[in-house]
């Protein structure tokens, strides 16, 4: 990219329309349900223990070299196993906005960690990109009886854990190896993580028990508004453009989560009900519950944003680290604002593999 087109450090992005090019803005089947309504606004300005077990086998200690091997990139680090193919980092500010994101997610379910049947009273459990396995330590503690797996690229999971939980470290995307099949199959915030994600629901499909259940939880890009008060040249909009741009010359496109119920069905799913939710962007919404959900929403975007955009970016827009950064700051003063009244749809779609 030309130095002449490129952000300067310190200069704010200015709300242009999404160029053509990839540079950063000029600097010059089944139902669904619990739709939430819209969400008023608030008239004012002032609210701008797991049980131990042994360590397994397969735990961090006897991973190869390869795998341990993280890549540094941009001040950030990112997995070894398959490298390039996740854009998000592996690194301690990350982790810790997974786990929030994790409490997020609870939140919204209020308590609830899936709505599926298999919700509860699963067997043998798969969670698919497990992360810090937040998820996968909190359904083995509440289901001692269920076996659960967590799978991530990277070995960023506690050492002790539920004795009934292991993980491991592996690439989706490859042969599925497992011999006993799972009667419950788990993937949260997948955005833009598969090359091709109905591929990948018809390899969970596969690895499903007859009556198993695969759950499906992600936010739609982009964000949106009901009132007109995020328009389509602010930096939030836009950011949320470029994202599903660079997705796409990566090669890890962000699918329509409004597609799911569809991939779902193709894939041979019956039974399949779609939920959804909102995450208000910041405390915008003048009730408690999404006042709250947007406290921890924005807590979760604003303060990853970087780690969210920088090797999303650079790979796969040209841009530089220093323009990156500029981007990311008009972004975050956009999330920050509650005058806009903008929200994140999160879907929640299930279905049932046919007996």
């Amino acid at each position: 990219m030309p130095d002449s087109q490129a952000p300067q450090p310190g200069v704010v992005p200015s709300s242009a329309a999404l160029p053509a090019t990839n540079d950063p803005p000029d600097l010059s089947e089944g139902p669904t349900i619990e739709v939430q309504d819209a969400m008023p606004a608030e008239t004012d300005d002032d609210d701008a223990d797991s049980a131990l077990g042994e360590e397994p086998e397969s735990s961090v200690a006897s991973l190869s070299s390869s795998v341990l091997a993280y890549h540094e990139e941009n001040g950030r680090s990112y997995h070894g196993l398959s490298r390039g193919k996740y854009v998000l980092p592996n690194d301690s500010s990350e982790n810790e906005r997974l786990d929030l994101q994790h409490e997020l997610y609870i939140r919204t379910l209020e308590g609830e960690l899936a709505l599926c049947p298999k919700a509860k009273g699963a067997s043998n459990v798969l969670d698919m990109g497990t992360g810090t396995g937040s998820w996968a330590m909190d359904y083995a503690d509440l289901h001692p009886d269920a076996q659960v797996t967590g799978v991530d690229l990277s070995p960023i999971q506690p050492d002790f854990v539920p004795p009934n939980l292991t993980f491991e470290i592996d690439d989706l995307e490859k042969e599925w190896t497992w011999r006993t099949k799972f009667d419950f199959i788990f993937a949260r915030m997948m955005l833009g993580c598969f090359e091709d994600l109905p591929g990948m629901i018809k390899v969970a499909f596969d690895n499903l028990e007859p009556g198993g259940y695969l759950e499906l939880q992600d936010m739609a890009l982009p964000a949106r508004s009901d009132d007109g008060t995020l328009s389509p040249d602010s930096s939030l909009s836009l950011w949320c453009q470029y994202c599903l741009e660079a997705g796409k010359n990566l090669g890890r496109p962000v699918f329509p989560v409004e597609e799911y119920k569809k991939y779902l069905a193709d894939a041979g799913f019956e039974n399949i009900v779609e939920v959804q939710k909102k995450w208000p962007t910041n405390t915008w919404p003048r009730d408690k519950e999404h006042k709250e959900l947007g406290r921890w929403a924005y807590a979760n975007l604003a303060g990853g944003l970087e780690g969210l955009s920088l090797a999303h970016f650079t790979r796969g827009l040209g841009w530089t680290p220093e323009a990156t950064r500029v981007f990311c700051a008009a972004t975050r003063r956009d999330l920050k604002d509650t005058k806009i009244h903008a929200y994140w749809p999160i879907y929640f779609v299930y279905g049932r593999k046919p007996y």
